[in-house]
């Protein structure tokens, strides 16, 4: 080529010919270079993607954990203040029962005591009764009148003191017991209401063991 002439037109023509292919050619491994390059930044590209995914979803189940623990702990707090709770109101109904069979037992023994005075008063009034009975006849057969009706007198007074006392005793026993049933019936309502606040705070306390297990679980 540079011995022959320039102007030779086959020559500028293979010139030419050389220079398309060895354009093309530079071309098709531009073409080759730019297509593995863009082949690997999409590649890169899906990567970086996936791996923003994975990191979004990573925080949001990082979030949701500490949630769910936030929760799990507030759970278990209120497990144990009901826990607590349900063992002050047991210790508090075994306390009023105590007291409650302190009460009865009280009761009866003033039951047993109150009819015992009964019987007392019955046989002061049988024994007050033959008395009369005897001093209206004695008032009618004694030749000593006087003598046996002032005998007779203080005796019939004396029993009647008697009676009258225990009249009275009687009377402040009837009203003692009143009292003990009316505390004993007191003492029985608090039992109840004690009974249903053991029985709602234990249902509380199965519900938050139930949504501890399930998000213990979860």
């Amino acid at each position: 080529l540079s011995v022959a002439p320039v102007e030779d037109p086959v020559v500028m023509s293979q010139i030419r010919q050389n220079l398309r292919e060895k354009h093309a050619r530079h071309i098709a491994d531009l073409r080759a270079y730019y297509d593995s390059e863009i082949q690997s930044l999409k590649q890169q590209l899906e990567a970086n993607l996936c791996n923003l995914y994975v990191l979004n979803r990573c925080e949001q189940l990082d979030a949701a954990l500490n949630e769910a623990s936030a929760r799990i702990k507030a759970l278990e707090n209120k497990n144990n203040l009901l826990e607590k709770q349900v063992a002050e109101w047991r210790e508090r109904f075994h306390a009023l029962s105590s007291t409650s069979k302190v009460l009865q037992e009280r009761i009866e023994e003033m039951r047993t005591t109150h009819k015992e005075k009964d019987n007392t008063i019955s046989r002061l009034q049988s024994r007050l009764k033959e008395l009369e009975e005897a001093f209206e006849k004695a008032y009618k057969l004694s030749d000593n009148k006087n003598t046996r009706l002032k005998e007779e007198n203080k005796m019939f007074q004396n029993l009647l003191g008697e009676y009258e006392s225990l009249g009275k005793e009687h009377e402040r026993v009837k009203d003692t017991l009143n009292t003990t049933e009316n505390k004993l019936l007191d003492a029985n309502t608090q039992i109840s209401d004690l009974k249903r606040t053991i029985l709602k705070l234990e249902a509380q306390l199965k519900q938050v063991e139930h949504e501890n297990t399930l998000k213990l679980r979860h």
